[in-house]
């Protein structure tokens, strides 16, 4: 596959030494926000703000503004952010909320209880650590960070894991009631031992140039435009305008299938089988349909995972074709079929269907799924668990770093045209 890593300089209206005093001088401010956050009460209402407000940020947004005003939800729009000045400016003007280009003055606002993380992939990370360490729950999208970056995912779910804030991971999926149903029915023997999940995600769809249409041909980087905010800790590169507008077919900001669709599959059969991380991951695709210059991260994604317990998981795809082969549940996502000794579970219709294995004296069931897929459900959810502190969301700072795992090491093993191989002793991936 096709990959661009020349790195060069970069033309922005701040310079890099401007830039990290001002992560520092808002650093400080971040630590004072924490303090201010910890002194609140518990009843109070959630002031929320959101960093990154394009096209999934604006969705979060209409989401909290339709709980506020006809879920009567205790929440308000306080603050937003953006690097992208218009961007930014549209969403204060339609929605509220005091507008900040530099998401730690953000977090730095007393105001922000709870933070909406929705940039591209390679700054999910630090801006979730950023966001718990200034004493903010976090509600962040998937993929919960990009395909290189590992030790970033290890941290996060370290500073996650030793705090009281409160992480939901956007995988609406999970609000599904059928995954955790199916979890149960698991646990409880009802398919004996485990030994296979399977699942998939297939749509038509690049995310070129309908997807991610370019606001402004005309865009520069200056006071209007961070560049070198958007590129973070990816290769550093002249201003393209492709580039910080359609950020998803590139290898430095996006994977493809595997990083932007596969979190909402990969994360249900991992939940329902209760395994942790891999074994071993093999990935095959490539561009097998979207074959054009700009275009750099896969459109077709496959990929077999084996755990410890014996247990494998296969995940394929494609964006060239949305047959799902079996009705879909949810966000275009391939009903998954969990496999063991005694027999399997899938989905038909609003039911879950146990299908007994050859030699089982098991008797075919059905179950009636509770509740359906709710991307506000979700939200309450997670806002739910924000007023108890309660770290167990539905989709928890724990599930996400286990699922990551298993989607960088697939990233990683279509690059490498290798099997890729996880340490479990040290938690890292040999590469």
């Amino acid at each position: 596959m096709k990959s661009q890593r020349k790195q060069s300089g970069t033309t922005t209206g701040m310079t890099r030494r401007e830039f990290m005093r001002t992560v520092t001088v808002a650093g400080a401010a971040v630590t004072l926000g924490a303090t201010a956050r910890q002194a609140r009460g518990a009843n109070e209402r959630l002031g929320v703000g959101f960093i990154g407000v394009g096209g999934r940020g604006n969705a979060h947004l209409s989401y909290v503004h339709w709980l506020k005003t006809q879920a009567d939800e205790a929440i308000d729009i306080v603050a937003v952010c953006d690097v992208y000045r218009p961007r930014l400016e549209r969403a204060a003007e339609g929605y509220g909320g005091k507008p900040y280009t530099d998401y730690r003055e953000l977090l730095a606002d007393p105001n922000v209880d709870v933070v909406c993380i929705a940039t591209p992939d390679h700054h999910h990370g630090y801006q979730a650590i950023d966001a718990v360490k200034a004493g903010k729950d976090v509600y962040c999208e998937k993929p919960v960070t990009h395909w290189r970056q590992f030790e970033l995912i290890k941290r996060l779910a370290q500073v996650v894991g030793k705090s009281d804030r409160v992480f939901q991971l956007g995988t609406q999926g999970m609000s599904d009631g059928a995954w955790h149903q199916m979890k149960q029915l698991v646990k409880d023997g009802m398919i004996g031992r485990p030994l296979f999940g399977e699942t998939g995600f297939f749509r038509v769809g690049d995310w070129g140039e309908r997807g991610m249409p370019i606001d402004d041909p005309d865009a520069k980087p200056g006071k209007n435009l961070n560049w070198e905010a958007f590129l973070g800790d990816a290769p550093k590169r002249e201003f393209d305008v492709s580039r910080f507008f359609r950020w998803r077919l590139y290898e430095d900001y996006a994977g493809g299938p595997v990083t932007d669709l596969y979190p909402h599959c990969l994360t249900q059969v991992v939940y329902v089988l209760g395994v942790t991380f891999p074994k071993t991951v093999v990935a095959t695709g490539g561009i097998h349909r979207y074959e054009y210059e700009l275009r750099e991260v896969p459109d077709t994604f496959n990929m077999l995972v084996d755990y410890p317990e014996k247990i494998s998981v296969s995940v394929l795809g494609t964006q060239g074709n949305d047959y799902q082969g079996t009705p879909k549940r949810g966000s275009g996502q391939r009903i998954p079929i969990i496999r063991g000794w005694e027999g399997s579970l899938t989905i038909e219709g609003k039911e879950i269907a146990f299908i007994p294995a050859e030699g089982s004296k098991k008797q075919p069931q059905r179950f009636k799924i509770e509740r359906d897929e709710d991307m506000v459900g979700h939200w309450q959810n997670f806002l739910t668990c924000c007023r108890n502190r309660d770290q167990k969301t539905w989709s928890p700072a724990g599930l996400a770093y286990h699922v990551q795992t298993a989607l960088i090491m697939a990233a990683w093993s279509l690059r490498q045209g290798k099997v890729a191989k996880f340490d479990a002793a040290e938690q890292r991936i040999p590469m």
